[in-house]
């Protein structure tokens, strides 16, 4: 079943990169009691997530902080490693680059979506959400190909 509005973030753990290596972040630590921009990405430097999706964050990060928002998270199937990497790569600082490595999260929220044409095996859908204090009071789940209703433009426009 995929997450909804009003429905709380699933409790598990994802990766971060830290300067000693991958470290836990939980979603509780991530979520509660935060205002928070929650964006996912099918794979780090894939053409539409490298070129569109997360630059367009990157601009408009400090639009989005101005707005409440405490964190905007970047999160897709990839290791803690290519996380990291591809967030120096988008110049991404003011973003929290977040590895679902084994797709729990994903799993969880139920916006799982098979890759495996691709080579790509188990990913997330290209979705969005804002989520206060631990609870969706917004999601979008872009249908394919587009990047329309998960963009930072669209997002800012709902905060």
């Amino acid at each position: 079943m995929t997450i909804s509005i009003g429905d709380k973030i699933p409790s598990v753990k994802l990766k971060t990169m830290g300067k000693e290596g991958p470290q836990d972040i939980s979603t509780d630590d991530i979520f509660n009691g935060k205002k928070v921009v929650l964006f996912a990405v099918p794979g780090a430097f894939t053409p539409g997530c490298s070129m569109t999706h997360v630059p367009g964050y990157v601009v408009a990060a400090d639009k989005i902080k101005e707005k409440g928002v405490d964190t905007i998270a970047c999160m897709s199937v990839n290791d803690a490693f290519v996380m990291g990497a591809w967030g120096k790569d988008q110049n991404a600082e003011e973003l929290l680059m977040l590895a679902d490595g084994n797709a729990e999260l994903t799993k969880a929220m139920g916006v799982e979506m098979d890759g495996s044409g691709f080579g790509m095996g188990t990913r997330c859908k290209r979705m969005a959400m804002i989520v206060e204090d631990g609870v969706v009071s917004h999601f979008a789940i872009e249908p394919p190909g587009g990047i329309v209703e998960t963009a930072a433009d669209k997002i800012l426009s709902l905060l």
